[in-house]
């Protein structure tokens, strides 16, 4: 049986303030460790066929990685900040990504995988509804984590979709490449499992880790 193809795309905060504290070289660091990780997920299910991008946003948003890369041949060149914090140009981005075509009838559920430290700059909103538009942002299955206490959590849930999620809270470095870790193995795993009824229905909550504080909490 031919595989399917699962869609992962990474939208990654690139604001001015990512540079506090090094938060930007460590959201660097921790995808590069779990790019392996994210690998053997992928592996463990050959009916899948997880495609990797990325996109950044800060002032204005763009492709850091455009074209659906396989995972076995997915790479990390590092990420840096440029200015604001304009997410919905970001969700405006995936939005187009998650028509049909470009994205094809016969995928699994896409995984939105969204990374931030403060509030959005400019209408978050209109973006979101470019994504829920889409046929396919409705199926998606979506993850957030929130860098710090200052992001927009309340925000970040509107994000998910369903008032049973929860964004990932990381207040250090260790929490941040736990956080970044789970949303590439275990809701990997999760997306590219063909489900019996394979509806447009929402994503129903993952077992998330726990995000205990350590002494390292700095941000």
């Amino acid at each position: 049986m031919a595989s399917r193809p699962v869609h992962f795309i990474w939208m990654l905060d690139c604001s001015g303030s990512m540079g506090v504290n090094g938060k930007i070289g460590e959201l660097n660091f921790a995808i590069r460790e779990a790019i392996p990780e994210m690998q053997q997920a992928a592996q463990s299910n050959p009916a899948a066929s997880l495609l990797v991008r990325a996109i950044t946003f800060a002032s204005g948003a763009s492709w850091h990685v455009s074209e659906p890369t396989p995972v076995d041949r997915f790479s990390w060149e590092d990420v840096h900040i440029y200015g604001g914090t304009d997410m919905g140009a970001a969700f405006k981005l995936a939005a187009g990504a998650l028509q049909t075509p470009p994205m094809p009838q016969r995928a699994l559920p896409p995984v939105l995988a969204l990374a931030s430290d403060g509030q959005p700059t400019d209408d978050w909103r209109a973006g979101l509804r470019a994504i829920d538009a889409t046929p396919w942002g409705k199926r998606a299955v979506r993850v957030a984590v929130a860098i710090g206490d200052d992001a927009d959590k309340s925000m970040l849930k509107e994000f998910l979709g369903n008032p049973e999620l929860e964004p990932l809270q990381a207040k250090n470095p260790r929490q941040l490449a736990a956080a970044i870790r789970w949303m590439s193995t275990a809701v990997v795993k999760d997306a590219s499992t063909p489900k019996v009824d394979d509806g447009a229905k929402p994503a129903t909550p993952l077992d998330v880790p726990s995000m205990t504080k350590g002494e390292d909490d700095i941000w």
